[in-house]
């Protein structure tokens, strides 16, 4: 019988990358009002100017084993304990300064100065726009009382923070908050998801892991001996080796699996 379902964040209960669209849409609109050229093409050449830059930086390793990807630097201040987020402190600033300067170039604007404008317009625009699915709330109301809940996510304590910030509304809901920041290690490092389980004391067979990355949420919850819920909005193929217990394709799904199944 399942007692409680530990949820990822990002792209689960958060549409992240809605909201990281919405806020280059933005940033892209201010780029062409501002430098009165036809700015076409920039979101694509800033996202590749960021994960190439990204990727050759000594902090590459450790926002990968944490779980922080490119455009969450381009927004992120990392003010969080620990060397590591330090360097990423002090890195990120040169970082978001270069990705959109590089990005503007790749489509003929050499401009320093708007690049520098850009960079910093971004991370208010992400700000501005959090998006959570339709289905979030009535799900998460659903579950209420019935199961504990607990929210497991990947990233930046500090960047993390901020997104339950401006979406209080699903904070309640959950009994305990695991951030991979915190806790040293991210999914799918299956020692987060047993550091999860010790919050409620409960066995692996008591728990549901509900995520939308295989390569995360449903592969460590598999290491863990955890069952999992793929919400696969996005109707992907199925992966060769990593198998979910179940898979769902909106998240409003949830509240039938467990009736259906018993759980």
């Amino acid at each position: 019988m399942v007692k409680a379902i530990f949820f990822d964040l990002d792209d689960t209960l958060l549409w992240d990358k809605k909201s990281v669209e919405l806020a280059f849409q933005k940033t892209c609109e201010m780029a062409e009002s501002l430098s009165g050229s036809d700015c076409t093409g920039l979101e694509s050449a800033v996202r590749a100017e960021a994960s190439e830059l990204y990727a050759s930086y000594p902090t590459y390793n450790f926002t990968k084993m944490i779980g922080i990807n490119p455009f969450e630097g381009l927004w992120g201040t990392f003010d969080d304990a620990g060397t590591d987020f330090q360097e990423m402190k002090k890195i990120v600033p040169e970082y978001r300064r270069s990705a959109w300067t590089g990005g503007l170039k790749r489509i003929g604007i050499d401009d320093p100065a708007l690049g520098q404008q850009l960079a910093d317009h971004f991370p208010e625009a992400r700000k501005q726009h959090p998006v959570l699915y339709d289905e979030t709330m009535r799900v998460l109301e659903g579950l209420k009382g019935r199961y504990d809940l607990l929210l497991l996510t990947n990233g930046s304590p500090g960047l993390q923070n901020i997104k339950l910030e401006i979406t209080p509304e699903i904070v309640p809901y959950f009994a305990h908050i695991v951030i991979s920041g915190d806790f040293g290690k991210g999914k799918p490092d299956p020692g987060i998801f047993e550091y999860a389980l010790a919050k409620f004391g409960y066995a692996k067979e008591d728990v549901l892991m509900v995520g939308d990355n295989l390569m995360t949420d449903i592969i460590g919850a598999e290491g863990a001996g955890i069952r999992s819920v793929w919400v696969n909005r996005e109707g992907k193929a199925p992966h060769d080796t990593i198998k979910p217990t179940y898979e769902i394709a909106h998240l409003e799904e949830l509240l039938q699996l467990l009736e259906q199944e018993h759980l």
